[in-house]
Order: structure tokens, then sequence, then C-alpha cells
């Protein structure tokens, strides 16, 4: 029993083990990771930034910004097609293109730009993708929405 209680007791304390020092924001009584939601913020302002400037003014023939979004938009969509399947893809696209855009954007950031610039209280800012709640809380969504379009499609047959 004195094992037991040993062991678990350890287990318990190694659970709340970190690496290094974050910078967290008490809300409400819930501690947020302030580095990820800093970082998330600006790539989310990058991302809606690109989104209207490359539709303000649609052309017929598209330039410049337009090209380029009209780009990332059609690669995505290729993407969604090849996977899910020619007659099904298409309810999918916005939601590939989100993350497919939110991660490429989250990993590039994280090597491209120099955080250390920027001084925090505690840590530093890095790329978002980098922390396990981030990885976490894709992988949850990518999970419900996938089991909501098997069962969508097969209904109990799914399981």
């Amino acid at each position: 029993m004195y094992l037991f209680n040993l062991m678990n007791t350890s287990l318990i304390l190694s659970s709340g083990v970190e690496v290094g020092v974050h910078y967290y924001w008490d809300i409400g009584g819930i501690s947020l990771h302030g580095q990820v939601f800093i970082v998330i913020w600006f790539i989310c302002f990058f991302l809606f930034g690109l989104s209207f400037i490359g539709t303000a003014k649609l052309e017929k023939i598209p330039g410049g910004s337009q090209n380029f979004v009209e780009f990332l938009f059609e690669y995505t969509r290729d993407i969604a097609k090849d996977q899910i399947g020619e007659s099904l893809y298409r309810p999918w696209v916005p939601f590939i293109s989100t993350l497919f855009l939110f991660i490429f954007s989250c990993n590039w950031a994280g090597g491209l730009i120099p955080w250390k610039i920027i001084e925090l209280p505690e840590g530093e800012l890095a790329a978002p993708t980098n922390d396990i709640n981030t990885t976490i809380a894709l992988a949850l969504l990518v999970s419900i929405f996938y089991f909501y379009g098997g069962f969508r499609k097969k209904r109990f047959r799914l399981f």
C-alpha cells in the first residue's frame, strides 16, 4: 500500500513538470498560455488581412494579391478533392482550407519571425504549434469533424 501511495504521489508531481518559463494570463480563474494567444492573434490578423486585401477589388483577370489568394484556395480545394473524393469535397473546402492555412502560418511564423525582439515578463514568443495544447485542440477538432462527416454519410454503419 505504501508503494502504491508513493507511486501515485510521484505521478501527480511529475505531471506538473514544465520545461522553461511561460507567460500566463489569469482570466476568470483560468490560466491561459499568453505566449500562444499573442502569436495566434498575430497570425489571425495576418490571414484576415491577406484575405481582405486579396478579395477587396475582384477582377475577371486576377493579378497580384487576388492571384495569390486564388492560388491558395485552388491548392487547398485540390487537396480536399483528392482526399475526400470528387462528389463529397465541396462542403469541406472551407474547413480544410482554414486548417491548412492556420497550421502553415503557425509553423512558418515560428521559423521566420524574430520573436525574441519582443520582450515579455516571462518566457518568449514562439510558434503556437510548438505548444502541445494547440496540437491537441487541432486534433480534437479534426476528430470531431471526421466523426460528424462519417456519421452524416453512413449513420450507425460508421461504427
